[in-house]
């Protein structure tokens, strides 16, 4: 979430979305005479006005009453609305030359996704054009050779490959196998990490993201130059396979730190914790388990932005369809931190425009309305879940049944895609803790909650349980066919502007089982249309509700 250091540093008040250039729109006839408009849209791509489009040109799920999306058009279609916008493109047996000519709304990922049928391949489309730069320039030629021109057009396109035989592994395997990949070495600039990239990898996601925990867009770039011209590497776009990778150990997670190593002997540690650790059973209806339900940002604050779509209302709208499941399908007892007033709790198939006003439930309840620190109402999400399971447990309510979920929705290096969840380190996790008075906003809740205390048995079986539930999760998610961040999606530690950190709502939780779950990457185009479609969202919500029967299940 682009808000995630909202959670732990001073707040930022976000700053009003770019104005989106306007799209372009180009004439053209269909091979009959008949006039059409096409329009290209910057982040959005091309559509084609429908209403005279031949029947051939339509995909079998194409309505023509309207703007037809370039993925409704068949493969006819599809050549005649390139052919028609870019005229001066040269379509060759082995190739596609394509010359930029509105660099205000195309880009790489436009590319990628108008000639080989996925933005994803932005990447191979980078590597296929070495001298030229991802900032494109009107007048230059981009090369889409026939291997990855989809199908429709043409190619032998076979979509995004990024998948690798660890996708099928559990969490703790996964990073065992990804450790086993690493071997360990000392030059003239120091110790470090190496790695042979294999076919289809990239430095960004298949190194710096999966090794080195950087996520964040300029983190990503900035440690992707540091560590190519550590290995001596020109151009990160033009690493084949079988080029070994120095990542200086500095820079490694702490799974992959060397052996004898504190943060490794960590690592373990909980791992074994992980094991160790039972199950608690609550069975299909959840008698027992007390819920809080955390939908990150709000009000003023509306959290990450990109693709024409930001954080704070569309989280939201998923953790409320995950109420209204729990409400609806189980005897768990759900309570929310946040409320929306002009929605209350209920869902919405349409989000058009920010919500500006949301409160904290506390007593009284906290506006969100930029008068106070935003550091005040991040604090008050964890007080107020801790002040709910403090009661419940004291009217005899097992403490091993409460659990705390935060959603959020991040911006990150584009190369990533699907959810993350986030649990708390238990390395991180504070003794003791209290907030001031002024960071409680004087609500009651603050009075109560504000202080907490922890063993270290209580930190490590914090961990333990919180990676058990995001394990199941994840499986979840898998199930219900929603993408999941590849490498590694559970991570306990957040690294940005030279820090590394836990989120406070994470840190200060006194719920057996936490996570903050990162829906989804609103930098990646195609993780933003799922976020806007209000079917996965649904979808979301479901896997969620599975996940959290799962997980109460022996």
């Amino acid at each position: 979430m682009g808000g995630l250091s909202l959670l732990c540093l001073p707040a930022l008040i976000a700053a009003p979305a770019a104005q989106e250039p306007a799209p372009i729109l180009a004439h053209a006839r269909t091979p009959d005479g008949r006039a059409i408009l096409l329009r290209l849209q910057f982040r959005r791509g091309l559509s084609v006005e429908g209403k005279a489009l031949p029947r051939a040109f339509l995909g079998k799920d194409a309505d023509p009453s309207g703007w037809v999306s370039f993925d409704n058009l068949s493969p006819e279609g599809k050549r005649w609305a390139l052919a028609a916008l870019f005229p001066e493109d040269q379509w060759r047996p082995d190739e596609v030359r394509h010359r930029i000519r509105h660099p205000e709304v195309e880009s790489v990922w436009t590319l990628a996704a108008l000639f080989t049928g996925h933005g994803q391949n932005y990447d191979k489309v980078m590597a296929a054009n070495p001298d030229l730069p991802e900032k494109l320039r009107e007048g230059d030629t981009w090369r889409i050779p026939r291997s990855l021109l989809s199908v429709d057009l043409g190619g032998t396109g076979k979509g995004p490959d990024r998948t690798q035989p660890e996708d099928e592994l559990d969490d703790e395997a996964r990073v065992a196998a990804y450790r086993a990949m690493l071997s360990f070495g000392e030059d003239a600039q120091g110790k470090y990490a190496a790695y042979r990239m294999r076919k289809g990898e990239a430095l960004y996601s298949s190194v710096v993201i999966r090794y080195t925990d950087r996520v964040d867009p300029k983190g990503v770039n900035d440690l992707a130059d540091r560590i190519a011209r550590r290995t001596g590497i020109a151009d990160v776009r033009g690493i084949q396979p079988g080029q070994l990778i120095k990542i200086p150990v500095d820079f490694l997670a702490d799974p992959f730190q060397a052996e004898g190593s504190s943060q490794l002997a960590e690592e373990r540690e909980v791992r074994a914790e992980v094991r160790r650790t039972i199950r608690v059973e609550a069975g299909p209806k959840l008698k027992g388990v007390r819920i809080v339900l955390d939908a990150g940002h709000g009000g003023v604050d509306t959290g990450a932005r990109a693709n024409g779509i930001w954080e704070s209302d569309f989280v939201y709208d998923i953790a409320m369809r995950v109420r209204r499941l729990l409400e609806q399908e189980t005897d768990a007892q759900v309570s929310s931190t946040i409320r929306y007033p002009g929605l209350g709790f209920k869902i919405r198939e349409e989000i058009p425009t920010p919500s500006r006003s949301a409160e904290i439930l506390t007593t009284p309840p906290f506006a969100v309305d930029g008068e106070s620190p935003s550091a005040v109402s991040v604090h008050l999400r964890w007080v107020l879940a801790n002040d709910l399971f403090t009661a419940f447990r004291r009217t005899k309510g097992d403490a091993q049944k409460t659990l705390f979920l935060s959603f959020h929705a991040d911006s990150l290096h584009p190369s990533a895609r699907g959810s993350m969840v986030y649990v708390p380190s238990a390395a991180l996790v504070p003794t003791t803790f209290a907030l001031g008075g002024a960071k409680t906003g004087h609500v009651a809740e603050g009075r109560r909650s504000a202080r907490v205390t922890f063993t270290s048995r209580e930190k490590l079986q914090g961990e333990a349980r919180s990676r058990q539930f995001s394990e199941t999760l994840m499986k979840a998610l898998h199930k219900e066919r929603i993408p999941v961040h590849a490498n590694r999606p559970i991570r306990n530690v957040i690294y940005r502007s030279g820090g590394k950190w836990v989120p406070a709502v994470l840190r200060y939780s006194t719920g057996a089982t936490k996570a903050l779950i990162e829906v989804a990457n609103l930098t990646n185009e195609d993780d933003a249309a799922s976020l806007k479609d209000p079917e996965f969202r649904e979808r979301y919500a479901v896997a969620v509700v599975n996940a959290i029967r799962a997980y109460y299940r022996k």
